[in-house]
């Protein structure tokens, strides 16, 4: 039986960690453009004085974390206030102020097509699902990315339209709380 997953809240001393993961072919291939490290010190820098607190509770609507397997952390992920997002730009007809938004990635190339992203992503849903405000969860990978699309569609998320982002054209998809 595999080792339950975990979440922990990403720090400043895994951003090196993270740059490295971020770059690797297989992310870069997906997460464009790569940020260079003094660059996710920007962007994540002022999200981690809201580690601890749910991601609805965030004042930055962002909350980035590791994915640990047996506490060693193999991938990334994080959620984010799908309303807070429309300050730059991002679904902007979004209404609900209890919809997530999820991106994710694993760091080591030889943990792919095992099954083990599709594990994370059901694990991080229940962690999501867990504070009962929380409504539903989308994430918009590449359409192109047949891989992702179907680790998503394993997990429980449904299509729901092919879209323009500000970072290009992505499939939406959506994952609502179960009744």
């Amino acid at each position: 039986m595999p080792a339950p997953l975990t979440f922990r809240p990403l720090t400043e001393a895994d951003f090196p960690m993270l740059h490295t993961w971020l770059a690797r072919p297989h992310v870069a291939a997906w997460w464009q453009p790569t940020p260079t490290l003094d660059e996710l010190r920007d962007e994540y820098l002022p999200c981690l004085a809201d580690a601890g607190t749910l991601p609805l509770d965030a004042p930055a609507g962002l909350i980035p974390y590791l994915a640990c397997e047996d506490g060693q952390p193999f991938g990334f992920i994080q959620a984010y206030r799908v309303m807070a997002a429309q300050a730059d730009g991002w679904w902007l007809t979004e209404t609900d102020p209890c919809a997530l938004g999820i991106d994710q990635s694993i760091g080591d190339p030889d943990r792919i097509g095992k099954g083990l992203g599709t594990r994370m992503i059901r694990a991080f849903l229940d962690f999501l699902f867990a504070d009962p405000r929380v409504t539903k969860v989308q994430t918009d990978p590449d359409p192109t990315n047949a891989r992702a699309v179907a680790c998503y569609r394993k997990a429980g998320f449904r299509d729901v339209a092919v879209v323009e982002t500000p970072d290009g054209t992505a499939l939406l998809m959506t994952v609502h709380r179960s009744a």
